[in-house]
């Protein structure tokens, strides 16, 4: 901390202490007074730093999702990561937030945003990874921007319409403990004919809704990165799934304290476009696994399976809600 006045250092320490009790108002407040003396405090593993701030330093600015450095090839140094892509309506990632850090339960735990939108990254608050992405950027890209960023052993990849109503921490780090399971979450969809998908509650799967996606960070490196043609997010959850069950991980639905909400980008978005974004994501996922029964949990039998000139029509059963 080369040359910082005591002053400032006592309150960067207390600011530590704060963040520690997960006292967060109380340390973006004592961050504020040390950006007001000229300093600006670094978040280190183990610790902090402080340097002089540039006052005549540019302005945060957006970047683009594929220079985003990566620290996947770092050996991860928290117990837990958990991810948002924010398109708009930031109040209900910060409702989840709240509910996730009522109930870490002593876990380190790192909240990554990445945000298209043009929010400031200030504003999410002190313990926020902000991956501030330019203007333009699809859901996909966004995504793997994020998921770069990724430092727990335990990755979630969240939708900002669920909120955590107690400790869901523990349940996924229990059932991803069994290395057979690949991916997990409380809202599974099966299918029998790779068409028609339907709501699965209990047991293993085909596939993990994106509302709440749980795996292990080594199993993000082995599937790698979600395509990022998908600029919308509707069936990627469904493609990076089958990604997951194809590195041999079952996909597994897990019961769990959670709410979910109304999905504001369903809803918010016009009818005929989502019908013709989620139309033409479907057909990608489908020009790559169209043939892989062997993926799914039941599949029909062989005689009654759809032929390829079937192109192919497909439903979803579930209502955003």
């Amino acid at each position: 901390m080369p040359d910082a006045p005591d002053g400032v250092v006592r309150l960067a320490e207390q600011r530590a202490a704060a963040r520690a009790s997960k006292d967060f108002a109380k340390a973006d407040t004592l961050r504020d007074r040390i950006a007001d003396s000229g300093w600006t405090v670094v978040d280190e593993p183990g610790g902090f730093r402080l340097q002089r701030a540039n006052i005549e330093a540019d302005p945060p600015v957006r970047g683009r999702a594929g220079d985003i450095a990566s620290v996947l090839g770092d050996k991860p140094d928290m117990d837990v990561s958990v991810q948002w892509v924010c398109e708009g309506w930031h109040e209900d990632i910060e409702r989840a937030i709240a509910g996730f850090r009522a109930n870490e339960g002593g876990r380190s735990v790192q909240y990554v945003i990445a945000d298209v939108t043009d929010r400031k990254p200030s504003a999410w608050g002190d313990d926020v990874e902000v991956v501030w992405l330019e203007e333009g950027t699809g859901w996909g890209a966004a995504r793997n921007a994020g998921l770069k960023r990724t430092r727990g052993r335990t990755v979630l990849l969240m939708d900002g319409s669920v909120e955590p109503t107690g400790d869901v921490f523990a349940r996924l780090e229990s059932v991803l403990a069994d290395t057979g399971v690949g991916v997990c979450g409380p809202f599974g969809i099966v299918t029998h004919d790779l068409r028609q998908f339907d709501e699965a509650r209990a047991g293993d799967v085909d596939a993990i809704e994106g509302y709440l996606m749980a795996l292990r960070r080594d199993t993000v490196i082995a599937a790698g990165f979600f395509d990022e043609k998908f600029r919308w997010y509707r069936t990627a959850d469904i493609e990076y799934s089958f990604r997951v069950r194809d590195h041999d991980g079952r996909a597994t639905v897990v019961d769990l304290p959670v709410t979910k909400h109304e999905h504001r980008m369903w809803f918010n978005t016009e009818p005929e476009d989502r019908a013709r974004w989620s139309k033409r994501n479907f057909y990608r996922f489908l020009d790559r696994f169209r043939d892989r029964w062997d993926l799914l949990v039941d599949p029909l039998p062989e005689d009654e399976r759809p032929h390829h000139h079937h192109h192919d029509e497909h439903d979803r059963n579930d209502d955003e809600s």
